[in-house]
């Protein structure tokens, strides 16, 4: 029987599964042979992170997010998987029969008791459940907070979403199997990155203009200081013989004279690739744009 290959089980804000194919092209030379270990601190959906995990030999692999909630998931699913699929069978099982306003009373119950969980830091198979449940039925997938730390997407229209993907969350279970699973800043990931790991950097994007932040996953922004304090970190990484690619905005879509990454990563080897903007709220606003890939030079 042929392996189920593993997808990103939420959708997620900058998720990278349509720039894939770009993003393949510099992972390093020698990745599932010489190098064997692979890190993610911003995991987020973790397209790149199960596209690794689908097609190469990897011994050891380390994830990170500062999203308590995203990160109980991702535990849950490695852990528990068959009682989340019960959860999730269940709200598919109730919220697809319902009329249009049945479904916004029962999302909105099932958004006040997840923040409820939320504030309470009550991580466990119910706050995962309810975490996949709000993101595949909110508007546009979306995952924000407000100033209070709570989530506050409205119901999405999707007609039909699939809840319970069981097939994709089994594969995702067995695939985490072997995966070291953190709430971290990106930081902590040092003590795991060797010279014989390839390292991907998905961080908070630095916004094109004020209007188009979609950063607050959490209730800490990520500002040109943050953007600086990681650059200055995987330069240091580099340095160790770290494989390391970076995605990021490219400022240069809005202000062709704005040069912040290309001063930034200057030692390092800068890409600019074609991108879909994915999540606006305007859709004619949905176009083509360029996204940077940041790569460190071959060793």
């Amino acid at each position: 029987m042929e392996k189920i290959k593993m997808k990103p089980f939420v959708k997620w804000a900058g998720g990278k599964a349509q720039l894939l194919s770009e993003i393949r092209k510099h992972y390093p030379a020698g990745l599932g042979t010489a190098i064997r270990r692979y890190a993610e601190p911003f995991v987020g959906g973790g397209a790149v992170l199960f596209d690794i995990l689908n097609h190469y030999d990897i011994d050891a692999i380390y994830i990170s997010d500062s999203n308590a909630e995203l990160i109980n998931s991702y535990r849950v699913i490695k852990d528990d998987v068959e009682l989340l699929i019960s959860y999730l069978n269940v709200y598919q099982k109730d919220y697809l029969p319902l009329a249009d306003d049945k479904r916004k009373q029962y999302y909105y119950e099932k958004r006040t008791r997840y923040n409820a969980l939320k504030q309470e830091a009550i991580l466990d198979v119910e706050m995962a459940s309810l975490f996949i449940f709000l993101n595949k039925t909110c508007f546009n997938g979306l995952y924000r907070v407000n100033a209070k730390g709570e989530y506050n997407v409205p119901m999405g229209s999707y007609k039909a979403p699939l809840i319970c993907d069981a097939e994709n969350l089994c594969a995702v279970s067995k695939g985490l199997s072997k995966v070291q699973i953190e709430c971290a800043d990106y930081r902590q990931s040092s003590t795991f990155i060797d010279a014989n790991t390839f390292v991907y950097f998905d961080p908070p994007y630095r916004p094109l203009n004020a209007t188009s932040s979609f950063t607050a996953y959490t209730k800490d922004s990520f500002n040109d200081v943050s953007q600086k304090e990681l650059a200055e970190y995987i330069g240091r990484l580099s340095l160790r013989g770290a494989r390391i690619v970076a995605s990021n905005s490219d400022p240069k879509n809005t202000a062709p004279d704005d040069d912040f990454f290309d001063e930034l990563y200057a030692q390092m080897n800068i890409m600019r690739i074609p991108a879909t903007r994915m999540i606006n709220s305007d859709a004619s606003a949905r176009g083509k744009i360029n996204e940077l890939l940041i790569r460190s030079h071959e060793r």
